[in-house]
C-alpha cells in the first residue's frame, strides 16, 4: 500500500488525535514556510470527528488572480519534493485548488476562495480518539481570536497582490 493508511475504518494505534493535530501543524508550518515572500495567515477552525482532526490556516494576504498560479506552483513543488501524492488539481480561474496526500495518509489542500483568499487545510487519517488542544503555533499577523468567520484578505503585498504576472 506504499505507506498509505487503510481506509477500512481501522485506527492508527501509534497516534492519537492530539498527535495528529500536532503533525498537521508541522505540515502547515513547513508549507507556509516555503512561500516567499512571506504571506500573513491566521488560524482557521480546528474540527474533530470521531477519529480524525482537521486544521486550517487562512491566508490574510491578498493573492491577486495573476499570482495564484505562482502561489499554487510553489506549494505543488514543495509537496511533490516531500513525497506527497497529488490527488487532484482544480484549474478554475476564480477558485483554483490543489489536493494531495502525505505518505502517512494526511490529506492536504490549498484552495482559493473569494477575493483571492487562500485556505490551507490538513485532514488526518483515522487515529486513536483523544482531546485536541488549539494549535500552539502563533500566526504571523493578527490572531483574530473569537472572530468567525475571518475577514476577507486585507493585507497587501508588493509581490502577491500585484496585478501583473
Amino acid at each position: 500500500m506504499n505507506g498509505a493508511i487503510s481506509t477500512n475504518g481501522g485506527n492508527r494505534g501509534d497516534m492519537n488525535m492530539q498527535g495528529a493535530a500536532g503533525h498537521a501543524d508541522e505540515i502547515l508550518d513547513a508549507t507556509l514556510g516555503e512561500i516567499k515572500p512571506e504571506v500573513q495567515w491566521a488560524h482557521g477552525p480546528t474540527s474533530t470527528g470521531s477519529c480524525d482532526v482537521s486544521r486550517m490556516r487562512v491566508v490574510m494576504t491578498i493573492v491577486s488572480e495573476q499570482r495564484r498560479g505562482s502561489f499554487l506552483g510553489i506549494v505543488d513543488r514543495f509537496w511533490r519534493k516531500n513525497g506527497y501524492r497529488i490527488k487532484a488539481i482544480n484549474k478554475d480561474v476564480d477558485v483554483p485548488a490543489i489536493y494531495a496526500q502525505t505518505k502517512e495518509g494526511f490529506g492536504v489542500s490549498l484552495s482559493f476562495g473569494g477575493k483571492g483568499q487562500a485556505f490551507f487545510e490538513v485532514d488526518s487519517p483515522c487515529v486513536e480518539e483523544s482531546e485536541v488542544a488549539e494549535s500552539t503555533t502563533k500566526p504571523n499577523g493578527p490572531a483574530y481570536e473569537d472572530v468567525y468567520p475571518l475577514p476577507r484578505p486585507n493585507i497587501r503585498s508588493d509581490f502577491w497582490s500585484a496585478g501583473a504576472p
